[in-house]
């Protein structure tokens, strides 16, 4: 969004003004103005025109000026109606140089999970990547991970969801009480670097938002399932906002991640190239590796694998 409109909107976020004091205000001319109104209006943005100006009734519409407008976070929003991958956008936007860019979607054709295993991203819901380029060691990067889970968690507890977090960032809503669940988001991030430091991260962020479950795989579940449908532009603005936060302190993610927990205290079965572990998840590490205490009474730290909730003994 180009400054004069993010100005005008801030403007008309006060109440109706008048073409003549945006002119005047902006230090352009009322024609200018007036391309700019129309310019708003083509974004989705519902400006009525009365005898007192200017009024901003409403901002009805999914797009990346509208996630801008209000968003409390420095991300600028590149979205599209339909892309392959917001991830491969992202890769693109990194060798170019960009940071702090959040590549928006509605609907994704060509999106994949961990292990390229498929994920299924159709229209009405949440696909978005956000690439930043933060000063941390290669060690640090699960922290980032684990932001984004907690920020997704949040945005959707908002929502009226049960959401929780099965480790490592699987946000999920418990089905019973032995730590069943339905997928609600999964999150894959990737990155580049060297041995000492990160040159640029892109967390991938895929939320089955206003989705019937008609159209979702087994096992998976929608915010409209839960809650009904939810107001997807406050929601991807709220979730970049407590992404922001916790990527400027990184020493409360971890703290935050335990509090939403779904995984610790369950029984589990963690799939390594090394041989599986198997018992209680007792706690995360402060880079949020998995401590699992086993049958024998070892306790094995995991940094990676499939984890999988098994049912009580």
């Amino acid at each position: 969004m180009n400054e004069t409109r993010r100005a005008i909107l801030e403007a008309l976020a006060d109440g109706p003004v008048s073409g003549p004091e945006l002119a005047e205000s902006l230090d352009v001319s009322r024609a200018a103005v007036w391309k700019q109104i129309d310019g708003l209006r083509e974004d989705g943005f519902a400006i009525e025109s009365g005898s007192t100006g200017y009024e901003l009734r409403d901002v009805p519409a999914y797009n990346g000026p509208a996630v801008e407008f209000e968003l409390e976070a420095p991300f600028s929003i590149e979205y599209r109606d339909s892309i392959g991958s917001t991830n491969d956008r992202a890769r693109e936007l990194a060798a170019e140089g960009a940071a702090d860019v959040a590549v928006l979607a509605d609907e994704q054709t060509g999106s994949r999970g961990r292990l390229e295993r498929e994920w299924s991203s159709p229209s009405g819901g949440v696909w978005l990547s956000v690439l930043v380029r933060p000063e941390i060691t290669p060690a640090q990067a699960p922290l980032y991970t684990l932001s984004a889970a907690v920020a997704t968690t949040n945005a959707a507890r908002e929502a009226g969801v049960d959401a929780r977090i099965k480790w490592p960032n699987d946000v999920v809503v418990p089905v019973g009480d032995d730590g069943d669940y339905d997928k609600l988001v999964g999150i894959l991030t990737e990155m580049e670097g060297e041995m000492d430091r990160v040159e640029w991260l892109a967390v991938g962020i895929g939320v089955n938002a206003n989705i019937d479950s008609t159209d979702l795989p087994e096992g998976a579940t929608s915010i409209r399932e839960e809650a009904g449908d939810v107001d997807r532009r406050r929601f991807v603005q709220r979730l970049l906002e407590t992404f922001d936060e916790y990527r400027t302190d990184l020493e409360s993610v971890v703290p935050a991640w335990r509090e939403l927990a779904l995984t610790l205290g369950q029984r589990v079965r963690v799939e390594r190239p090394s041989g599986d572990v198997v018992g209680e998840a007792i706690d995360v590490t402060e880079f949020g590796a998995l401590v699992v205490e086993t049958d024998d009474g070892e306790r094995v730290t995991v940094s990676a694998g499939d984890c999988e909730h098994l049912r009580p003994v």
